[in-house]
Parts: structure tokens; C-alpha cells; sequence
């Protein structure tokens, strides 16, 4: 009882709390209020029959932050003192991954549990690189020590979901009442131990409403540039999440107020000082929001095509004007290699995974195919698998006044029109196109030449090209417990077909005599 007022005493006056709680304050479910119907049965499952063995096991993490908050949570995560080996042999379906961090996804039909084991505190196994970051960790400890590794203290909360009781080391459950976001332990230490904590911290104070503490809040521009230090493909996942957590034009604006940005965007403050590119850029941030809550689906590739659209915007306007022939360049080759580069830029900080990649381009170059209305453009544009994401870019482009609201308008009846309508407005687009280009048209034929070459490079960097499902890439445990699963029976079911096709192509084997049958035949010979 005396640690316990000891902590809230510390947390008012602003102090952060560096020692270590052995014993935590217990909240009974009458006084917390979580509905227990929010929680996942997967979760409730995975918990029950690890407890059925005798092993200790509670949700934890953001999961409980959200139920406190009256949120359903995304996922769920559950921590447990039985080894990943234990939970794998307790659970139905489960999986074991990682090596430097192993972890046991337990799968219920879709859904993934996400089970840990307690990590230890101090450990001598614990491996750390020379920034000071964690980049190993097997080393099982007590559940108290695990409380004490994690990052805040509003996500070292463990729920029973048996006895609906949370356990709080650091003072967790009066923070998330108060709004705040407070460190465990010093913050410069947590922070060099995994720096993708200060992305954390911003994404959790925008998407929350929460205010980060004083000392917490301080070192975060000190020990930004540690994020030079992560892996670029867990920056990725990161930014994903802050950018669709609800809240993307605050966290943007967090993350350069910090100095992240510098980190993960080189080119943000190139766009945000242009008028243009921090109209579009929050423009297309607020959309995404907007987007999110009511309920859609965000596409990363759509998302990091409206980021770095300024800065393609500007390359593309500059290959245009520098030319070595009097005839500038052609507008989609000047929009390709204005692409090609921002992407080799950003891509040196974030590694943006390569099928998004593709999507972005696809969404860029498709830009050029909305302004052709004429000939069969239009009746393959719209069957086009990123029609959709183009359109909503294009409108984006067109709130700034980069595209004419009557082309908007066109597409939109062109999508909704019949057969013959679709054909008459067509022929007027070609006659307008007729009318108001005659003396471009007119000019020389290497003009129309180069309008054809332009048309025909256009439509080959737009060809949607879906990845090939027999090619080899590593697979989640959702995939191995659900797909497989899935073409198993799928391939079970195809099987007589199939044999029957098989057996009559396949020549028949003579029948090898036995022995014994040859002697007889031998003997009656001679």
C-alpha cells in the first residue's frame, strides 16, 4: 500500500518513477468497468487453457489500455511465465517465430494471438548493439520484471480475463484516467534499448488525446537520431500504423515538431515549405482521417503516393523544362524518371516494400491516362485493377486545381453511363479534342510521332501486372495455418478429376511374374 500512494504521489508532482514494483495494486472488475464482452474469445481462450495447465497467463499491452477506454481493441496480445515451447504444445493451432525475439502466434480461424513469454529484467543474454539498442532477447524472467521492461506505463496492465482483475505495477491505470503518457524507467535508457519508442510515443498522444510527460517528452528530440540506428523495414511498419491510426496530420506534425521526421520523410521539409505541397499534403492527411473514421480501408501504397506526390510533382515539372532538344521531353518518360528518383531518395531512410512501391507508380503514371478521353483509353481505363485509386487521386489533385473539375465530373458519368451513352460522350471528347488541338495536330508529323510514342509508354507503364502466386516469399502464420489449410482442401476436392486425367495418360507397367510361376513354365518346358 505505501509504494503504491509512494507512485501516485510521485506521478502528480510530475516525477517519473525509476524504481523497480514487485508487488502490484490489484483492480477489481467493479471498479475498472471492462466489458468482458469486449474482449476477444480467442484471447479468453488462449488464456484459459494456458491457466488450465498451471501456467500464469493475462492480456496485455494496448489491448487493456483500449477495454479501459471503452475502444475494442485491434488485436490482442497475451503474456504467460510457460515457454514458447509450453504454449505451442498447450495450443491447438500455434506457431513459434523469431529468433532474436520468439514469440508463439496462436491462431483462432483469422484472428492471431500474439503470446509471450515474461522477459527478464536484467539478464546477462540480453544482447545490445554499440548505439545501446536491444537487438536480442530469449532471456525469461519473472512478471514483474516483465512489467518493468515494458515501454509505458499505460501498457503494463495484465488482465485475467478469468477473475476480470487488472494487475498494475507503475501506476498504469491512473494515468490513463489523468491522460497522460509516462515513461517506465528513464527515458534516454528506454529509448536507446528501442528507439522506435519515440514513434510510439507520438502516435499514442495524437490518436489518444494524451499529453507525454515533461521528461519523457524532452528526451525525445535528444535521442531522435537514434532512429537512423532501426532497421528500415520496422520504420515501415511503424509508420503505417502512425499514419493510420486516425490521427495522421497531428502525428506528422509531432513527428517534424521532434525532429523524427528527418529519420523516416528526408524530403518533408522540402514539401512543407512549398505552398502547394503543404496544402496537398494535409489535404490528403485529413482525407485519410476521415477515411478511417467511418470505417474504410487505407491503402499504404495510396498513402505514401499522396506523401511524396510534391516532391514528384516538382522533379516531373523540372524534366519537362530541362531538355537537351528545343521539343522539351515527353511528359510520361519526365513523370517515370521524376518517380524513379523520389523513390530512390526516400527509399535510402524507409524501406518501402516493393509491391507498394509498384501501386505508386501505377497511381502516379495513371494520372496521364485520366486526361485522354478518346479512342479506347476510356473503356480499358476503367476496368484498369487501380482505376479506383487513381480516381481518388486525381480528385485530391483537383481540390488544389492541378485537374479541372469537368474532367472529374466526365469520369464520374462516364463510369455510370451505359453502353450508348458511354460511346456518344466519347465521340464528343474526340470532336472537343479535334477543335481545341487542331493546330497542335496540325503541326509536324514528328509531333504527332511523338504524341503516339508518348500514348503507347503511357499504357505499358500502366499495365497491372499481379504477382504470381506460385513465386516463393516467406509466409506469416496466418497464411501457414489458414491458406494452406485452404488449398489442401481445395486440392482434395480437385483430386478425382484430376486422377482420372492422370491414370489415362500414364502407361500401364507390365506385371512382373513371380518366381516361383517362372520355375513352373521352365519346367513344363523342358
Amino acid at each position: 500500500m505505501f509504494d503504491y500512494v509512494k507512485r501516485m504521489i510521485a506521478s502528480i508532482v510530475g516525477r517519473n518513477n525509476h524504481e523497480v514494483n514487485k508487488e502490484p495494486r490489484i483492480i477489481k472488475a467493479s471498479e475498472h468497468g471492462i466489458d468482458p464482452k469486449m474482449v476477444s474469445f480467442a484471447a479468453v481462450r488462449t488464456c484459459s487453457i494456458l491457466q488450465q495447465r498451471g501456467y500464469k497467463a493475462y492480456v496485455v499491452g494496448g489491448a487493456v489500455r483500449d477495454l479501459l477506454l471503452g475502444v475494442k481493441p485491434k488485436d490482442f496480445d497475451v503474456a504467460t511465465d510457460a515457454t514458447p515451447e509450453q504454449v505451442k504444445r498447450a495450443q491447438r493451432r500455434a506457431f513459434i517465430i523469431g529468433r532474436r525475439f520468439r514469440l508463439v502466434h496462436v491462431v483462432f480461424g483469422n484472428e492471431i494471438v500474439e503470446c509471450s513469454t515474461f522477459r527478464a529484467l536484467d539478464a546477462s543474454g540480453v544482447r545490445k548493439d554499440a548505439s545501446g539498442r536491444v537487438i536480442s532477447d530469449n532471456i525469461f524472467g519473472e512478471m514483474w520484471e516483465d512489467a518493468a521492461r515494458r515501454d509505458f506505463t499505460i501498457n503494463a496492465l495484465y488482465y485475467d480475463p478469468s477473475t476480470g482483475d487488472i494487475y498494475d505495477y507503475h501506476g498504469g491505470y491512473e494515468d490513463i484516467r489523468r491522460k497522460t503518457l509516462r515513461m517506465i524507467g528513464y527515458p534516454q535508457a528506454r529509448y536507446r534499448e528501442d528507439p522506435v519508442r519515440m514513434m510510439r510515443a507520438v502516435r499514442i498522444s495524437a490518436k489518444l488525446g494524451f499529453k507525454i510527460e515533461k521528461s519523457a517528452d524532452r528526451a525525445i528530440a535528444e535521442m531522435a537520431p537514434l532512429l537512423g540506428n532501426v532497421p528500415a523495414a520496422r520504420l515501415f511498419d511503424e509508420m503505417i500504423k502512425l499514419f493510420t491510426c486516425g490521427r495522421a496530420e497531428e502525428c506528422l506534425l509531432k513527428l517534424r515538431a521532434a525532429g523524427l521526421h528527418r529519420s523516416l520523410l528526408p524530403m518533408l521539409d522540402v514539401i512543407l515549405d512549398e505552398p502547394d505541397g503543404e496544402k496537398f499534403l494535409m489535404l490528403a492527411l485529413k482525407r485519410t482521417d476521415e477515411r478511417i473514421a467511418v470505417g474504410k480501408k487505407i491503402s499504404p501504397a495510396f498513402l505514401f503516393a499522396t506523401l511524396l506526390w510534391p516532391q514528384v510533382k516538382k522533379r516531373w515539372d523540372a524534366y519537362q523544362k530541362s531538355s537537351t532538344s528545343n521539343k522539351g521531353s515527353a511528359r510520361a518518360m519526365a513523370l517515370y524518371s521524376a518517380a524513379e528518383e523520389v523513390i530512390a531518395t526516400q527509399s535510402a531512410k524507409l524501406a518501402i516494400q516493393y509491391r507498394f512501391v509498384a501501386d505508386m507508380k501505377l497511381i502516379w503514371m495513371l494520372q496521364l491516362r485520366f486526361e485522354r478521353r478518346t479512342g479506347k483509353n476510356p473503356y480499358t481505363l476503367v476496368e484498369h485493377p487501380k482505376y479506383r485509386a487513381g480516381y481518388d487521386f486525381m480528385l485530391l489533385r483537383s481540390a488544389l486545381g492541378h485537374v479541372p473539375e469537368s474532367l472529374v465530373h466526365w469520369w464520374e458519368d462516364f463510369v455510370d453511363a451505359d453502353e450508348q451513352k458511354r460511346a456518344d460522350m466519347v465521340a464528343q471528347a474526340e470532336v472537343e479534342a479535334r477543335r481545341t488541338a487542331a493546330q497542335a495536330r496540325a503541326g509536324s508529323k514528328s509531333r504527332q510521332k511523338e504524341q503516339r510514342d508518348e500514348e503507347r509508354f503511357t499504357e505499358e507503364a500502366t499495365r497491372y501486372e499481379p504477382r504470381s502466386k506460385t513465386s516463393r516469399r516467406r509466409r506469416s502464420s496466418a497464411e501457414k495455418a489458414g491458406i494452406e489449410g485452404q488449398a489442401s482442401e481445395a486440392k482434395f476436392a480437385e483430386k478425382p478429376d484430376n486422377a482420372a486425367s492422370v491414370v489415362s495418360a500414364k502407361p500401364k507397367r507390365r506385371r512382373r511374374r513371380p518366381k516361383s510361376d517362372k520355375a513352373e513354365s521352365k519346367s513344363e518346358q523342358s
